[in-house]
């Protein structure tokens, strides 16, 4: 059997994951084992925070729904009964949307949904 000589592999491995610790600071970027920590914690932050930002998009859409809706005399909880009642399925990101973009739509839209 021919011998086999690891080291390329291995310095392969670190080079990538110091790659991944650019931009870190101090001896996170630099230095192999706290670089491995520091970009195993940082996937850990994406992660979770891939989840967070759909529940925060979220708060803003509603937020700006409902401050359009005010102005026209709605709330947003009997806004969004009044369209579960009459089986109305629009989605608040595009709601949100046509009420910072075109106003004008969105308050026929209300008017029609009335």
């Amino acid at each position: 059997m021919t011998r086999v000589k690891r080291g390329v592999a291995a310095s392969k491995r670190r080079k990538n994951l110091l790659e991944d610790a650019k931009g870190f600071r101090w001896k996170r970027k630099s230095h192999y084992r706290a670089a491995k920590q520091a970009v195993i914690k940082a996937g850990v932050y994406a992660l979770r925070d891939r989840r967070a930002k759909k529940r925060t998009m979220r708060r803003l859409w509603i937020t700006r729904l409902n401050i359009a809706l005010r102005e026209l005399g709605l709330r947003y909880s009997s806004f969004v009964k009044i369209m579960s009642d009459k089986k109305i399925e629009v989605d608040r990101k595009a709601l949100s949307q046509m009420a910072v973009e075109n106003p004008q739509i969105f308050s026929k839209f209300v008017e029609s949904v009335k």
